[in-house]
C-alpha cells in the first residue's frame, strides 16, 4: 500500500496548511538578505556591525592633580546562544588623584550608562471612535538606543542638575532620539513628550531600559564597581559603557569602553545560513518540515494499528 493511501486526509491537510507558512518564512529571510549571497558569519545590513574592542582613554590636557576616572569591563564579548537567558557585566574602575580618604566619604559620584545600538520604534495612541478603541496617531522615533541601562552611586537627579544631565544624555528623559515621522511636526510639544514617554515605557516594560540608583559602590578611596544586567532579549551588537565622574554636581571626567554581543554556536550557524544562503535555507526548511510531518503521521498511524 502506498504512503498516500496509508495517510489520513486530515494529515495531508495539515501538511499542506503548513507549507505556505514555511515558504513565507524562507521568502522573508531571502528578502532581508536582499537576494545576494553573503558569506557565512557576516552580519546582515539590518544588524549593527560589532566594532573591535577598544578602550578610549581619559581626555588629555587635564590639569596636574585634577581628578579623572579610568574604567574597564569584565568581558569584551558576551556570547548569545540558543539558550541565552541573560548575563551580567561588571564595570569597574578607579578615580585618579582621588581626594576622598574613605569609601564612605561620598566626595565623588559615579554614573555608568550602557548604551546599545540605535533602532527605530513606533509609538501609537489609541482613541475611542464610535465605541471602539483604535489607533488614531503614531510617531516614529529614529536612532533611539535599543538598550539603555543606568547605574549610579545615588539617584541621578541628586548628582547633578537637569541641564548637566541633558548635556551628557544621562537619564531616560534625556535619551537621544530623533523624529522619523513626517507627520510629527503637526503635533504639539506636549503630544510629542507624551509619545516620547510612551516609547521609554515600552522599553522599560521589556526590561531593555533599566535603572539602579545605588548600583555603583566604592571599595576604598578610589576603586568602584557595578554589576549591570543584560536581559535575555538584549539586541545583538556593540555596547558602549560610559563612565561619568561628578563632584558636588560638577562634571569632571568621562571614560568610554566597548563590549560586543555576538551570536555563537547553533544560533550563529542558523543566522549565517539564513542570510548567507537564503534560497537554500528556505528550501531546506520546507523539505525538513514536510519530512518531519510525514514521519510523525506515519508513526502515529503505525501505533494506532491493532
Amino acid at each position: 500500500m502506498s504512503l498516500r493511501a496509508r495517510l489520513p486526509c486530515r494529515t495531508w491537510g495539515r501538511v499542506l496548511a503548513v507549507l505556505p507558512l514555511l515558504l513565507s518564512i524562507g521568502a522573508a529571510d531571502a528578502q532581508q538578505a536582499g537576494g545576494k549571497k553573503r558569506p557565512p558569519g557576516r552580519p546582515s545590513p539590518t544588524q549593527p556591525q560589532a566594532r573591535p574592542p577598544q578602550i578610549i582613554p581619559a581626555p588629555a590636557g587635564l590639569e596636574e592633580g585634577r581628578e579623572f576616572v579610568q574604567a574597564d569591563v569584565s568581558t569584551r564579548t558576551v556570547g548569545i546562544t540558543a539558550g541565552f537567558s541573560g548575563s551580567q557585566v561588571v564595570v569597574f574602575g578607579s578615580i585618579e588623584n582621588s581626594k576622598q580618604k574613605h569609601a564612605e566619604n561620598g566626595v565623588y559620584d559615579i554614573v555608568i550608562v550602557l548604551v546599545g545600538p540605535n533602532s527605530n520604534i513606533v509609538t501609537r495612541k489609541k482613541s475611542r471612535v464610535a465605541g471602539i478603541w483604535i489607533n488614531t496617531q503614531s510617531v516614529t522615533f529614529a536612532k533611539m538606543p535599543s538598550y539603555y541601562a543606568i547605574a549610579s552611586t545615588r539617584p541621578i537627579d541628586e548628582i547633578a542638575e537637569a541641564a548637566v544631565l541633558a548635556q551628557h544624555e544621562i537619564g531616560f528623559e534625556h535619551v537621544g532620539m530623533q523624529l522619523g515621522d513626517p507627520s510629527a511636526p503637526d503635533l504639539t510639544v506636549k503630544e510629542l513628550v507624551e509619545f516620547r514617554d510612551a516609547a521609554v515605557r515600552l522599553k522599560t516594560r521589556e526590561s531593555l531600559y533599566r535603572k539602579d540608583d545605588f548600583g555603583v559602590s566604592f571599595a576604598g578611596r578610589s576603586l568602584f564597581r557595578a554589576q549591570v544586567m543584560l536581559p535575555a532579549n538584549v539586541p545583538v551588537g556593540p555596547l558602549d559603557a560610559n563612565v561619568y565622574l561628578f563632584r558636588d554636581g560638577e562634571f569632571l571626567s568621562k571614560y568610554l569602553a566597548h563590549l560586543n554581543l555576538e551570536r555563537e554556536g547553533l544560533e550563529q550557524w542558523v543566522y549565517a545560513s539564513a542570510y548567507g544562503y537564503p534560497l537554500l535555507y528556505g528550501v531546506a526548511s520546507v523539505v525538513l518540515a514536510v519530512l518531519l510531518g510525514l514521519g510523525a503521521s506515519t508513526l502515529m498511524d503505525t501505533m494506532r494499528r491493532p
